[in-house]
């Protein structure tokens, strides 16, 4: 995983300015009203085991590629766990607490107890109280390269005293980490990345270091009764495409306050945007919270430009290993789930992986920061869901330029598909890969070992070029959506042909999947044989897919929604999973895609649902699958990769983005 001639260079300084403590804007305030929903929403407790810890949570915000988590609460030290850099592949702790702390009054240490350790989506905070002080720590993000710590100590007694603040990095976590004096910090060089990190002392701290991976800095102030100092420390990672230069003017010249100030109020705007957007059934204050947790757990995963990656956009997950790049379809997901609060992001999303695109439109799988350690998968794509997409943010903002700007590659991403996708040429598209393995025609699918490919085979179409041998229902219901989509960006751009020749072509698919794909015996929809005479049985959450898009007739849904609302097939605890209950292949532990309920697919349900009229049962669906899927509801436990259909159980990785962004569309007015 090491880059093997490279150099590492985290040189680590520490801005930290001294001044008299001011009031900021205090948590009460009404002003932030919708900041105080989120208050403790994610715990962030964590004290890393080893390097490579993924227990708990981390707490990051503009993109920045490194986190930070609260110490447990039985630790007396100042600082924060951490960080947690992203700037290595996969994640790693660099240390449990790179600016520990420890206060001595009057040449005594202090014993401290931690009142309290608070998250907002806007910053972190810990209070301490001793015998002779009070201590106030803010961590707040300033951009994506730097965050900024203030530490406020007061005088609570009754005489002046004399205090030290000692601060002694914990242990590197890391192994070829070596520690060195600079003129202004510490300089900390590893093999490891071609970010750097930056702490810079003042010029009265005292600098030392201890042995080649620890250093000590040490600053004194008198100080009297009730009187409180602060000062600000400044933790930067960057990667060289960025100028340390110019970011170390902006840290001399910043305002904490006013930072903060920025912070609390953006996210509060962010979450006023989705809190009052709920849909009126969703009212209770349990539904916005669930809210501020998924809008939190989309900004852990956000990251800014850097490597290859060109456009800023969200990990499926920092907390586990090998999601640490962007996903096509993932991307696609996010990008809706953005656009009700954050329209930027959402459109960077959508360009991050149209970066990628093909000469032929086909567009890559996924994509990493640092292709010598990880590649970008080109042997599939995902499924055509990138039109929705720009759908969804164009209702937004009407912002026509972004639509001139995208739409030529959404065409020929679409046109793509019946050109290097449709085996026998008859208007039915298959998934397939561009390296003729079977493999990676399913991951093309987004649901890698569904039963329905159990028998699947792989057939060639041209180099490079190849299908499985069945045509999919919910592949070809989403290129039939697609059309629409096109048609209707076609009409934003005055595309008056376009607009009309794909109007035409969804109406003929439309039949097609009509009369190919569903079973009247079944009441279900199905993937078929390439010769489309044999059904591919074993009902999957594919069979509603014809719902969500609007491809099915009235009666055909009326059939599908009795099988969906069935509690012995798809209306289990965590509604419409993705496979029914009741098959013999059903494994939610150990099934992925054979089982599990993925929060994309109860979405497409839900929706499926209020597109032919039912309503009701969509609303409680809803209302069953947040209830039912662990930690979705109340503080403290994650957003998962997917849920256990029975138990309710939370499976795979934490932090997921795609199931946070499909929480919020749940529960939004459209």
């Amino acid at each position: 995983m090491v880059q093997k001639g490279s150099v590492f260079v985290l040189s680590l300084f520490l801005v930290l300015s001294c001044n008299d403590a001011q009031k900021t804007p205090g948590m009460d305030d009404a002003h932030y009203d919708f900041l105080e929903i989120g208050k403790n929403i994610l715990n962030y407790h964590i004290t890393p085991k080893d390097a490579r810890d993924r227990d708990g949570l981390m707490f990051s915000d503009q993109g920045a590629w490194f986190a930070f988590g609260l110490k447990d609460t039985n630790n007396t030290s100042l600082g924060f766990s951490g960080p947690f850099l992203m700037t290595q592949q996969n994640g790693i702790w660099l240390s449990n607490s790179l600016m520990n702390a420890v206060i001595r009054v009057d040449d005594q240490f202090e014993s401290l107890k931690n009142d309290a350790s608070t998250s907002y989506s806007s910053h972190l905070e810990n209070s301490y109280s001793g015998n002779s002080v009070a201590v106030r720590e803010t961590l707040v993000f300033k951009n994506g390269h730097t965050a900024l710590v203030q530490t406020q100590i007061t005088n609570t007694g009754q005489e002046t005293i004399n205090v030290d603040m000692v601060w002694e990095n914990s242990p590197i976590l890391i192994d070829g980490i070596s520690l060195s004096l600079t003129e202004n910090g510490v300089e900390i060089n590893s093999t490891k990345s071609d970010a750097k990190g930056y702490l810079t002392f003042p010029e009265n701290t005292n600098l030392s270091l201890v042995d080649s991976l620890q250093f000590s800095a040490q600053q004194n102030w008198s100080l009297k009764p009730n009187e409180t100092k602060e000062m600000v420390v400044a933790h930067t990672f960057i990667f060289p495409e960025y100028s340390w230069e110019e970011e170390s003017k902006q840290i001399a010249q910043h305002d904490f306050d006013v930072i903060l100030k920025d912070r609390k109020n953006e996210k509060n705007e962010q979450l006023k945007a989705l809190i009052e957007n709920r849909k009126s059934e969703f009212s209770d204050e349990k539904y916005a919270e669930v809210l501020a947790k998924a809008h939190l757990t989309l900004q852990n995963n956000w990251r800014i430009p850097a490597g290859e990656l060109k456009h800023e956009g969200l990990f499926p997950s920092y907390n586990y290993r090998g999601f640490h790049g962007f996903w096509a379809w993932d991307s696609w997901k996010h990008a809706v789930g953005l656009a009700y609060y954050n329209i930027d992001l959402a459109k960077n999303q959508m360009r991050a992986m149209f970066d990628f695109q093909s000469e032929d439109g086909f567009i890559v799988d996924c994509i990493f920061r640092d292709t010598t350690i990880e590649a970008h998968n080109y042997r599939d794509t995902k499924p055509p869901l990138s039109a929705w997409a720009v759908v969804k943010i164009y209702e937004k903002d009407k912002d026509a330029d972004f639509v001139k700007e995208i739409y030529p590659k959404l065409k020929k991403y679409h046109e793509w598909w019946y050109a290097k996708r449709d085996h026998d040429q008859d208007g039915l598209c298959e998934y397939g890969s561009t390296d003729g393995t079977v493999i990676a025609a399913k991951w093309e699918s987004g649901m890698d070992n569904a039963i329905r490919f159990d028998d699947s085979k792989i057939l060639k179409n041209a180099e490079g070029a190849y299908s499985l041998d069945q045509e999919s229902v919910d592949l070809n219901a989403y290129l039939y959506a697609e059309k629409l989509y096109l048609s209707e960006l076609a009409a934003a751009i005055n595309n008056l042909e376009d607009e009309k020749s794909y109007k035409e072509e969804a109406e003929l698919l439309k039949n097609r999947i009509q009369q190919q794909f569903y079973d009247p015996e079944d009441g279900w929809f199905y993937d078929t044989t390439l010769d489309g005479k044999t059904f591919i049985k074993g009902e999957g959450s594919e069979g509603w897919t014809a719902l969500w898009t609007k491809a099915a007739t009235q009666e055909q849904a009326d059939a599908v929604k009795i099988r969906m609302m069935d509690p012995e097939k798809f209306y289990t605890k965590v509604p419409f999973q993705t496979m029914s209950a009741d098959h013999e292949k059903f494994n939610p532990l150990k099934g992925y895609w054979r089982g599990p309920n993925w929060l994309d697919q109860s979405y497409f349900g839900v929706e499926g649902l209020r597109n032919y009229g039912f309503n009701t049962e969509a609303d409680a669906a809803t209302h069953q699958i947040i209830a039912g899927a662990e930690g979705v509801l109340g503080k403290g436990l994650a957003i998962r990769e997917n849920y256990h259909p029975i138990t309710g159980q939370g499976l795979n990785a934490q932090s997921f983005s795609w199931s946070a962004a499909h929480l919020i569309m749940l529960l939004q007015n459209n």
